[in-house]
C-alpha cells in the first residue's frame, strides 16, 4: 500500500513539473508580440507619460512628465540639461502653437517646429513615427517572461524611432519593454546607454485630455 502512495506522489510530481514547464512554452513569439504591440498603439487617443533617468545618460531630456493626445495636443513638464546646466520647462501644445514657461516669468509662444528642434511630445502617440513604429520595428524581440501583468520583452530598438522620443540618442539601443498582456499596449521601456539608463513610461491610455492655452 505504502510503495502505491508513494508511486501516486511521484506521478503528481511530474505532472506538476510538466504543467510549470507548460507555462513557459506559453510565452507569445517575440515578433509577433510587439507587431500585436504597434497596432493596439496605433489607435490609442491619449495617454500620460514619464521620462526619468539613472546615472547620467548623453540624453538632452533629463527627466519629462506629462499627457497628450493623438491629436498632437500635450502639456506637461521638462527637464533638459543647457550646457550642463539642469532647466525645468513647463510647456503646452495647442495645435500648431506652443506655449512654455521656465523657473521664472511668464508663458512665451513659439511653434510647434521650433519645440522640435528641442523634443516634440505630440510625436509620442503619432501612429507612424511613435511608440507604434518603435514596436513594430524592433529587432530580435525576445520574450523573457512576465512582470506585473505584462510581458518583458529584450529587443534592439531603432536609433531614428528612440531620437524622437528621446532626443540625443543616436544608435539602437539593446533596451528592455514592457507589453501589457491585456491590451498589447506598452507600459514601460528600459533604455540602457553610455553612463545611465532612461526609463519610459506610460499609463491612464485613452483618459481624457483636453489641453488648453496656459495664462499668466
Amino acid at each position: 500500500m505504502l510503495r502505491k502512495l508513494l508511486i501516486v506522489l511521484a506521478l503528481a510530481l511530474v505532472s506538476a513539473c510538466s504543467s510549470s514547464g507548460g507555462d513557459a512554452a506559453a510565452l507569445p513569439s517575440g515578433p509577433e508580440l510587439m507587431l500585436k504591440s504597434a497596432e493596439a498603439m496605433k489607435s490609442v487617443k491619449s495617454a500620460a507619460f514619464s521620462i526619468s533617468t539613472e546615472g547620467k545618460p548623453k540624453v538632452q531630456v533629463r527627466k519629462a512628465d506629462g499627457k497628450l493626445s493623438a491629436t498632437g495636443d500635450a502639456e506637461g513638464t521638462l527637464t533638459i540639461d543647457v550646457l550642463g546646466n539642469l532647466q525645468e520647462i513647463s510647456f503646452s501644445v495647442v495645435g500648431d502653437t506652443v506655449y512654455f514657461k521656465g523657473p521664472t516669468g511668464g508663458y512665451q509662444k513659439m511653434s510647434k517646429a521650433d519645440l522640435a528642434q528641442i523634443y516634440d511630445p505630440s510625436l509620442i502617440l503619432n501612429p507612424s513615427q511613435g511608440i507604434a513604429k518603435l514596436v513594430g520595428s524592433a529587432a530580435d524581440p525576445r520574450v523573457e517572461g512576465e512582470e506585473d501583468g505584462a510581458y518583458k520583452v529584450a529587443a534592439t530598438l531603432p536609433a531614428d524611432v528612440l531620437a524622437k522620443l528621446v532626443p540625443g540618442i543616436g544608435q539602437g539601443v539593446n533596451g528592455t519593454v514592457w507589453i501589457d498582456k491585456a491590451t498589447s499596449r506598452l507600459t514601460k521601456a528600459s533604455l540602457p546607454l553610455q553612463d545611465g539608463t532612461v526609463i519610459v513610461t506610460f499609463s491612464d491610455y485613452d483618459a481624457p485630455v483636453t489641453v488648453t492655452a496656459p495664462t499668466g
